[in-house]
């Protein structure tokens, strides 16, 4: 079940073309903007738009928290784990090269940022199954731990 959110409200449009990408948002305009793709297949709309919200959530999260989440994901580079939980994430993840981690790099904060997006969508979507889940079940549930832990039931997300 997706968490309560609080915030101004964001503006979700349909609109084509986006080009490669399925869905593309503005912060500073508070708006999303979705490919009709999204609509084809089952729970594409929930997950890709799950994904999108959550940058706005990640934006508000603090400092504290977004390291907390690097953390899990260097613990998990640093064991070699394969996958990920989203393709925006995937193909950050697959060109991270080792100065990257060590320097915070831009390449870095982008994957940190797109795999905690991907995570939530994963999270909270309610999708069991899905071919961009490749993240095997192990480091799943350590996810999964950490956002229940962020997100109890009684917390509202600010976005």
């Amino acid at each position: 079940m997706l968490p309560a959110f609080s915030g101004q409200p964001i503006r979700v449009e349909i609109r084509r073309p986006l080009g490669p990408h399925l869905a593309a948002s503005s912060i500073r305009r508070r708006l999303i903007l979705l490919d009709p793709a999204v609509l084809d297949g089952r729970g594409e709309f929930e997950r890709i738009l799950i994904h999108e919200i959550f940058h706005f959530a990640w934006l508000r999260l603090g400092n504290p928290a977004r390291r907390g989440w690097e953390r899990l994901l260097f613990r998990e580079i640093r064991a070699r784990a394969p996958g990920e939980l989203g393709w925006s994430a995937e193909w950050r993840k697959t060109k991270l090269r080792e100065n990257d981690l060590a320097g915070r790099s831009p390449a870095w904060r982008r994957y940190i940022c797109e795999s905690f997006c991907d995570t939530a969508a994963w999270r909270f979507a309610d999708l069991g199954r899905h071919p961009e889940f490749t993240l095997p079940r192990r480091y799943r549930l350590s996810r999964r731990r950490w956002f229940d832990a962020a997100f109890s039931p009684a917390r509202t997300i600010p976005i």
